[in-house]
């Protein structure tokens, strides 16, 4: 393959690093002396622009190649994935143009580029060292942002704590994967399935297995992996967080799926009640059950609205775990269109927080007291989100767990072995109902604090974002076959 081929394929990733350079070059060159609010919107349009300009590109390049056996993968399910993570940097662009946290707004949106590029070469790798490679270059540009609010020390410590716990984490994935390439003699995730079928679950690979697990665990904050979450949800600026939330999910759960399913291809074992046998199936399905016992029962304690999304997140993680252990085609398409789902909703809902914490100072639960009464549009869009975490039909939370828990079943009809599963993941949704509602209650039956009479009026962005946000959950969850059809057809081409 000729370096004009190699390019043209990696253009929508070079497209979003010109765009990162451009908004440096713009903001220290000629907007240096303008007022913070016009740089954060002419920045912030570049950005958006190189996003879209990526978009275009993505559509029309070839529908599969792979170079240097999986160092750069291109495929439909991937290309899909890729044009989500960008619809979703676009959202957190619109959503940071009016936040106050920093007067650096050239360097927060090439960071939150940085990042988007990582992500993409994350879900474009079926290779273990360009993996960690992108995984690194995705987690240091978000360590930065989470720190962003220099005026805060909560955004600092946050930083810190996600630092610490992520620098372990990616010593434990390197681990793994070093330990792996050594077993197959290669970095390619194909060659070591080829390696490894047939071989006993010995201790080395077991070791390899479990390393690898704990370190993706990190990164997708599944329990017991997570306790960087909640302080980093509550520390970080909120577009920050909503990025780490809706952004990193996507990706991360994406090669997840692609590593377990394909690299450890006949090392699955089962999770079947009272027929287990020893592989990284049954080792997620303990991890999904843990994810969901801890993130359920651990939100119901919380105040803060920021930290009660952060152990939601977990929880989520634990569902979302059950379509990455179906390992099929069918089960992938069904992971995407949750994780996918999930972001938009949770970027939404952490719209509605960044605007409530602007206008009040806070993100306690009491903070969005007669929300309703404030500001009717945010608090019907904040329904909306919340109730879709929730997993109400018809809305688009709501059919990202019915595909899941569906397609987990199929793939073992004849014994229902993982049933067990299933059925503790909908008792556990029902667990979250209680604190989803305390939400919704302060939203639309609670009073006013004493001496507020405060009117929220968020910018016209913000609202125009947040609404939009809010229809696509609505929209997805009425017609999902519009967005799983798409994915099954992708999954289908791609050869999963």
């Amino acid at each position: 393959m000729s370096y004009s081929e190699l390019l043209a394929l990696a253009a929508p990733e070079t497209i979003v690093v010109i765009a990162a350079l451009a908004v440096l070059a713009a903001d220290l060159f000629a907007l240096r002396e303008v007022e913070v609010r016009v740089r954060q919107v002419v920045t912030g349009m570049i950005a958006c622009l190189g996003c879209v300009v990526a978009i275009g590109w993505i559509l029309v390049l070839p529908a599969r190649a792979n170079i240097m056996s999986g160092i750069f993968v291109v495929d439909p399910i991937g290309q899909l994935v890729k044009v989500a993570l960008l619809g979703l940097t676009i959202a957190t662009v619109l959503l940071s143009m009016e936040a106050d946290f920093s007067v650096h707004t050239g360097e927060y949106f090439a960071l939150v580029l940085l990042a988007t590029v990582g992500m993409m070469f994350l879900v474009s790798s079926a290779d273990v060292l360009m993996i960690f490679v992108a995984l690194e270059l995705t987690s240091l540009s978000l360590y930065v942002l989470t720190a962003f609010n220099k005026s805060q020390v909560q955004s600092a410590e946050a930083a810190l704590k996600y630092f610490l716990f992520g620098g372990m984490a990616a010593a434990l994935t390197l681990f793994g994967l070093s330990l792996l390439y050594g077993l197959a003699g290669s970095t390619s995730l194909e060659r070591i399935a080829a390696a490894l079928r047939g071989r006993a679950l010995d201790p080395l690979l077991l070791l390899a297995l479990v390393l690898t697990i704990c370190g993706f665990g990190f990164k997708v904050a599944v329990a017991p992996f997570h306790l960087w979450a909640p302080d980093v949800y509550q520390g970080a600026p909120a577009p920050s967080a909503a990025f780490i939330a809706s952004g990193s999910k996507v990706a991360g759960f994406f090669v997840l799926a692609r590593v377990l399913a394909v690299g450890f291809n006949g090392a699955e074992g089962s999770g079947d009640w009272h027929a287990y046998l020893p592989g990284w199936v049954p080792l997620v399905a303990a991890i999904a059950g843990l994810s969901m016992v801890i993130g359920n029962f651990a939100a119901l304690a919380q105040t803060s609205v920021r930290r009660l999304v952060a152990y939601s997140a977990v929880a989520h993680g634990g569902y979302m775990l059950l379509g990455v252990m179906a390992h099929n085609g069918p089960g992938l398409a069904s992971l995407v269109y949750y994780v996918i789902t999930y972001a938009i909703t949770t970027l939404g809902a952490f719209g509605v927080i960044a605007i409530v914490q602007q206008q009040t100072g806070g993100d306690k639960l009491t903070d969005f007291a007669a929300l309703s009464r404030r500001s009717p549009g945010l608090a019907l869009c904040m329904m909306v989100f919340i109730l879709s975490l929730a997993g109400i039909p018809p809305l688009a939370g709501f059919f990202g767990k019915f595909y899941v828990f569906s397609e987990l079943l199929r793939g073992n009809p004849a014994s229902l072995g993982l049933l067990w599963l299933v059925v503790l993941a909908i008792g556990l949704s029902a667990v979250s109902l209680y604190y989803y509602l305390q939400v919704l209650k302060q939203i639309f039956v609670a009073n006013e604090q004493p001496g507020s009479t405060l009117i929220f009026k968020p910018s016209p962005i913000q609202h125009v974002m947040v609404a939009v946000l809010a229809l696509a959950v609505i929209a997805l969850g009425c017609w999902p076959e519009w967005l799983i059809g798409r994915l099954a057809g992708a999954v289908a081409l791609a050869g999963f």
